[in-house]
């Protein structure tokens, strides 16, 4: 069978794989040129010597039960393992051998470039998903301490206290409610990036407008002096996780109040659109750049495309996945007129508006 080999062909010659013939003691009787190109070993240092010789120890074992289920007629298909170059380094092999007549005829194909990218890639996404982790369970941890904290300035506030000290409580009690919605979107940004998946409990049809509301009047009376005009008109039961698309209008409308004109007022519309709900939110004031429009909705990019920043840069980013948890979409349109914020909400068949033969619906106004 060696003796069919033709060695002076072009394929045995020129072929990058590295050919071998293994005798029944596991020595190289005959090796192609490509063993020099990949490994910097000459027919003299290869053949005559067992194949064990040049193995990485780790790999030993392995090779051993690959060697003797080949004895055994098996065929060994894409096996990997490493070969020691001349140089002392390793390189990475994917071998494919056969047995025939006693002998047992190799290929290899060097693989090491594609296992160092392999590897780097696993070390960076071990390194993103210890980062979140990380994240996952600071924040995690914060809410216990903020809960207390929390629970004694509403104590205190309860006493009597100075004009002053009262003040200062009050301050503090905001400057909570600041941390604790720092650390839900913190959360949720964990979550999206290790799961996918920021929790969407949309299993049943729920009445949206008294959510919607609350998030309008919330902000109005944070931020007196901002006009907010709300108008609502659609059949108001919506299969959705309602606190979560509340969220994602205390986010958008948020959003507006900070970066919108002061002296223009806010709209906040919600309607129905074939078999769509439709949530817009726009505001008056500069237009948003097209270098920020591009990254409007990833974590933690507005402040390098937009001097004014608020918060961690989170808000759009969650208020995306919460559209997307819906099965919505989440859009902007900015001009030198208005910005607009639109959620798109497919309704689930639960909830779709009655047709015509069907009870009056409900509308929300």
């Amino acid at each position: 069978m060696v003796g069919q080999i033709d060695k002076e062909s072009l394929t045995w010659r020129l072929t990058p794989d590295l050919l071998g013939i293994l005798d029944e003691t596991g020595v190289f009787t005959d090796t192609n040129p490509a063993w020099f190109k990949t490994l910097g070993r000459l027919p003299e240092d290869i053949e005559s010597r067992q194949f064990f010789d040049f193995l990485h120890p780790d790999d030993m074992a392995d090779a051993e039960q690959a060697f003797a289920d080949i004895k055994k007629g098996k065929a060994i298909l894409q096996f990997e393992n490493r070969y020691r170059h001349k140089d002392g380094t390793y390189r990475w092999l994917s071998w494919n051998a056969v047995p025939e007549e006693g002998l047992f005829f190799c290929s290899a194909r060097d693989i090491t470039a594609a296992k160092n990218n392999e590897a780097m890639l696993k070390t960076r996404e071990d390194e993103a998903r210890l980062r979140e982790q990380f994240i996952a369970v600071l924040s995690h941890d914060l809410r216990s301490p903020v809960a207390a904290v929390s629970s004694a300035i509403w104590t205190a506030l309860r006493q009597e206290q100075t004009e002053k000290s009262r003040r200062l409580l009050l301050t503090a009690e905001v400057s909570l409610v600041r941390m604790t919605g720092l650390i839900s979107d913190v959360m949720d940004f964990a979550r999206a990036r290790l799961g996918g998946d920021i929790g969407i409990d949309a299993t049943e049809p729920v009445a949206l407008k008294p959510v919607l509301e609350q998030v309008v009047q919330e902000i109005r009376l944070a931020n007196s002096g901002v006009v907010i005009v709300e108008d609502f008109f659609f059949y108001d039961q919506i299969q959705c996780d309602a606190a979560r698309i509340g969220q994602l209008l205390s986010n958008l409308v948020s959003n507006a109040v900070f970066h919108g004109d002061q002296y223009q007022p806010i709209r906040v519309r919600a309607f129905d659109d074939g078999i769509d709900l439709v949530l817009t939110v726009t505001n008056f004031g500069k237009p948003i750049p097209p270098a920020a429009q591009a990254k409007l909705f990833e974590p933690f990019t507005r402040a390098e495309v937009m001097k004014s920043q608020n918060g961690l840069g989170l808000g759009l980013f969650i208020a995306q996945q919460i559209a997307l948890g819906h099965g919505g979409t989440l859009t902007v349109r900015s001009d030198e007129t208005e910005t607009e914020f639109r959620l798109t909400l497919p309704r689930m068949d639960e909830s779709e508006p009655p047709s015509e033969d069907q009870e009056e619906p409900s509308y929300a106004r």
